[in-house]
């Protein structure tokens, strides 16, 4: 059985925590079986349904996700000390040494990012926001880092 599963994140709406899944009636019954019975509530379904119709919009959004992520996925290969993992979600994976630390140190300046050490050695992962939010993350794990440009 075939199925595809999605999120609405990389259009801009994570914090609706809403998806959908397409397959065949079978493997849907069987998803319904272990699915929670209030799994999503009303309003994130409406704005959801809503959202879906503006297909103008959501392109949009999605080229402006694509676009900082590319932007992001290149200043962070270019930094010295930090391997970042291509992607087509709305967030990039990068490795980089003392990722507690420097986790520790991005949060004290308000930069909030996922520490995922715990399951990959030494990596973080950063969701692409607004192009100003990127930049303070960048610049500021520059200057973590003593890669600032001066």
């Amino acid at each position: 059985h075939m199925a595809i599963l999605r999120t609405l994140s990389k259009i801009g709406f994570a914090s609706l925590r809403v998806g959908y899944l397409l397959g065949d009636e079978g493997l849907i019954g069987e998803v319904n079986k272990v699915r929670l019975p209030f799994n999503l509530n009303a309003l994130s379904q409406a704005v959801a349904r809503e959202a879906l119709r503006e297909k103008k919009m959501i392109d949009a959004c999605i080229k402006k996700v694509s676009s900082e992520r590319d932007r992001l996925f290149g200043e962070l290969a270019a930094l010295k000390g930090v391997t970042p993992s291509p992607s087509e979600a709305n967030f990039i994976l990068f490795r980089i040494k003392g990722a507690d630390e420097i986790h520790k140190k991005l949060i004290k300046q308000g930069v909030l990012v996922r520490n995922l050490s715990s399951v990959i050695k030494d990596s973080l992962r950063v969701t692409i926001g607004t192009p100003e939010e990127n930049s303070i993350f960048i610049e500021t794990l520059k200057k973590l880092l003593g890669q600032e440009e001066k």
